[in-house]
């Protein structure tokens, strides 16, 4: 996720309240169970949660960003292995989808009524001869 749509999202989580609680981890809920607390200790405890905030954002992301590499050799391992087909083609869906184009309905309404995504739709489309 590019820094400016993380720092919307975490403007988002923030105007919700958002607060981060960890069990083994006093500070984490200090603030919530003290509401007469000083301004100070207030502002601490904000920083720190805006931390872990940030700090569990940041390890989801690399976890993500390492699931889908393992998925991808995983993929091309099993490619050169002659092991991997890739998802099967709806046939079905490719016919009614030919047959809405065919009958003259644009791509959005050609998507709306075979149950698919206009990506679908184009994509068949373009498949057809010419």
């Amino acid at each position: 996720m590019p820094a400016d749509d993380w720092q919307k999202l975490k403007a988002a989580i923030d105007s919700k309240g958002l607060r981060i609680v960890a069990l083994d981890l006093p500070t984490s809920h200090q603030g919530i169970a003290d509401t007469k607390g000083d301004e100070f200790t207030g502002r601490m405890l904000a920083a720190i949660n805006s931390m872990l905030v940030d700090m569990m954002a940041a390890i989801a992301r690399k976890d993500y960003e390492q699931r889908r590499e393992r998925q991808a050799q995983g993929i091309k391992k099993a490619k050169e292995e002659g092991r991997y087909k890739g998802r099967p083609v709806d046939e079905d869906l490719h016919k009614r989808v030919r047959e809405l184009l065919t009958a003259g309905l644009g791509v959005r309404a050609t998507a709306r009524h075979a149950g698919c995504s206009t990506t679908t739709v184009l994509k068949i489309r373009d498949a057809l001869p010419a």
